[in-house]
């Protein structure tokens, strides 16, 4: 089966997993649309995987990816993604599971978490929702709006008109067609140009119109989970994102980037986008030495961390900030009083995990 195929329907949903090397097909009883789970949030390289890995521990849970980038399966250098040793000592589902080529999208990821969702109730497992998207979160917990059908032939015509354009030109066509779409975005948000390109010249409608309508129900009420965003000091968070980075490629993510350029893919998709990845490409083209290339990718990882911090605070009321020296006591705490159960001892096995995954 290809990692890019429909997933499953809301009525039956299923997810990908990994069982031993090889992703399988699971499929999932329906569960509740509202259940508890705990989520954790926060800047790049703030320790949410650890985190989550502890808790998972702790409480008996499988750690469902929230990431964006964390989805594809040929970044698990550069995207930090959980070790395989982790993957064998605890679940973790929708992680490395989409092809690079893939476009995938919010909601293409929120029916597969519903049925991850499900697969861990079914298995007596609390779910544990990490990552740093917050439009992945923010959808989990407050609904997705219906967004409309893009006919292939205008998206392929869309995107390639694209191709010879620089983000601010087609900033600037945006503006001309769709003003309210082009005051809300930044020139430099590209892919979201591209998309509110493609809604607008579909349906003559802005894709913020779009967003601002009815919305269905959400999978998890958020009166019912532990939402915590992990809030590391700025200057701490800037050595964990540098130190990362060179750690990165130490573990080979050079490589990494060296086999996804001969793959050929279309600079446009997300995945060719993922934070150092445009600069190691620079660099294997002979465009820049590898220490600008690095240092750059480490400027544009705390510029996006400073974004992450700002976003939270502004779409995300509720939830609690709480530094990584507290997170996993104000975590378990909040889980006991929500379940009405003492935690305990660890139910899964313990062992050192690394601070900035």
């Amino acid at each position: 089966m290809h990692s890019h195929e429909k997933m499953g329907s809301k009525k039956d949903p299923a997810v990908l997993t990994r069982s031993s090397e090889n992703l399988v097909r699971t499929d999932a009883p329906s569960q509740a649309r509202a259940c508890s789970a705990i989520l954790i949030a926060g800047p790049t390289a703030s320790g949410k995987s650890a985190l989550a890995m502890r808790l998972a521990r702790r409480v008996g849970g499988a750690v469902i990816n929230c990431d964006s980038m964390q989805v594809y399966r040929d970044l698990r250098i550069l995207t930090a993604r959980p070790s395989e040793k982790d993957e064998r000592e605890a679940s973790h589902l929708l992680f490395g599971y989409v092809d690079a080529a893939c476009n995938w999208s919010v909601g293409l990821w929120l029916n597969d978490a519903e049925g991850a969702i499900a697969q861990a109730r079914a298995r007596g497992l609390v779910p544990i929702l990490t990552g740093g998207t917050g439009l992945y979160f923010k959808a989990l917990t407050q609904g997705l709006s219906a967004m409309p059908q893009i006919p292939a032939a205008l998206r392929e015509k869309i995107r390639e008109d694209a191709k010879t354009r620089s983000s601010a030109e087609l900033h600037r066509v945006l503006a001309a067609s769709d003003p309210l779409a082009a005051e809300k975005l930044r020139q430099s948000d590209r892919q979201r140009i591209i998309r509110a390109l493609e809604i607008f010249e579909a349906t003559g409608r802005s894709l913020f119109e779009w967003q601002e309508g009815q919305r269905p129900p959400p999978l998890l009420v958020p009166e019912l989970c532990v939402s915590l965003f992990i809030q590391p000091a700025r200057e701490e968070l800037r050595h964990r994102i540098d130190r990362r980075f060179d750690a990165m490629l130490g573990e080979g993510a050079l490589e990494e980037i060296r086999c996804l350029a001969d793959r050929r893919l279309d600079p446009s998709l997300p995945a060719m986008r993922a934070h150092g990845v445009p600069w190691l490409l620079s660099h294997l083209r002979g465009e820049m030495g590898l220490e600008e290339a690095a240092d750059a990718a480490k400027a544009d990882t705390r510029r996006y961390a400073r974004r992450q911090f700002t976003w939270f605070r502004h779409q995300m009321p509720g939830w609690s900030w709480q530094p990584p020296e507290l997170a996993e006591e104000h975590a378990l705490a909040a889980f006991e009083g929500l379940c009405g159960r003492d935690i305990g001892a660890p139910r899964l096995g313990a062992s050192k995990i690394g601070e900035t995954r």
